[in-house]
């Protein structure tokens, strides 16, 4: 069910991003394909379905294969551990809005996700392309740099909360203040990096077209290329929901919690998800109104702001 949601999520998150491209730069967006162009993501994904799947003669092909799949597959492995909302009762019996609640929760994510780069690295390599190659090592300089100071933005929520359980951690906020209130330094290293890890504007260094024409993927096309596409946007999606679950609050809301201790626990579980699902798309709203606002740095700059002023 989960993973069902988090692809059609990913599908219409780009039509989303289109539509908002258009509104930022005064033109109308998608709007052919169905009714105001809500149809658009059913019509790419025919389209890359029956697309020709091209592999390079001079690549190498196992590992060229193999990296869009463990870049999608590393992405939606992270889910695993992710609440929606709290546990709640329907119809007698408990119901937990995730997979598998682990003690290590966090560790978990940072664990799975830093394996997507070997995706990237591959591709690059196994492409057999300079400029494939340059991109592939590129992100994994990129990727690397910023996971650093994204993993050590989080200890001072961790120290807060005094558990790697997601869901401890939303707990210890609803009896206080956000942790972006008390700790918002970590916060914006955290939502920096997050651009910076998931590879979109204006860290997007790995595949700037002026450069090294789509970088890591230039060689891809049909589902292999969509397989990088879908990557990147849940990739976007998790980074929404840490910054939601450990720092603003995860399904609490201050103004309704008071509300729901008259209501049903299956109506309090609802209403939970939709508070967690509101807070969700105002950071994929921020996430694309970044993207088309800023400039791309160059190269020198982001390893700069990585290394010399993130991590300090």
């Amino acid at each position: 069910i989960i993973l069902g949601a988090i692809m059609t999520v990913v599908g219409n998150i780009v039509l989303v991003e289109r539509k908002v491209a258009g509104w930022i730069q005064d033109r109308v967006g998608p709007n052919r394909a169905g009714p105001w162009g809500l149809l658009q993501p059913l019509a790419d994904g025919i389209k890359f379905i029956f697309k020709e799947d091209v592999i390079p003669a001079m690549a190498y092909k196992p590992l060229y294969i193999l990296a869009p799949v463990l870049s999608l597959t590393t992405a939606l492995t992270t889910f695993a551990v992710i609440p929606f909302a709290d546990r709640f009762v329907i119809l007698g019996r408990e119901v937990a809005p995730i997979i598998g609640d682990l003690d290590v929760g966090l560790l978990w994510i940072f664990a799975v996700a830093s394996l997507g780069v070997y995706g990237i690295v591959l591709a690059g390599w196994a492409s057999n392309n300079k400029y494939s190659l340059i991109g592939g090592l590129r992100s994994s300089a990129q990727m690397i740099s910023y996971e650093l100071s994204m993993t050590l933005s989080v200890v001072g929520v961790l120290m807060a909360a005094g558990s790697l359980r997601l869901a401890d951690i939303v707990t210890a906020q609803a009896g206080s203040v956000w942790n972006v209130i008390g700790q918002p330094i970590g916060f914006l290293v955290f939502i920096t990096s997050a651009f910076a890890e998931t590879n979109r504007l204006p860290f997007d260094l790995p595949e700037a077209e002026p450069e090294l024409v789509a970088g890591y993927h230039t060689e891809y096309s049909g589902m292999q290329f969509l397989m990088f596409y879908m990557a990147e946007y849940a990739n976007v999606i998790l980074s929404s929901c840490m910054m939601v679950l450990l720092f603003f609050g995860g399904w609490h809301l201050p103004i309704v919690e008071g509300m729901l201790a008259q209501v049903s626990p299956g109506v309090a579980g609802l209403v939970h998800f939709g508070i967690f699902a509101a807070k969700l798309s105002c950071f994929l709203f921020l996430f694309i109104w970044i993207r088309w606002t800023l400039p791309r740095f160059r190269y020198d700059q982001l390893m700069s702001l990585g290394w010399k002023v993130m991590l300090p």
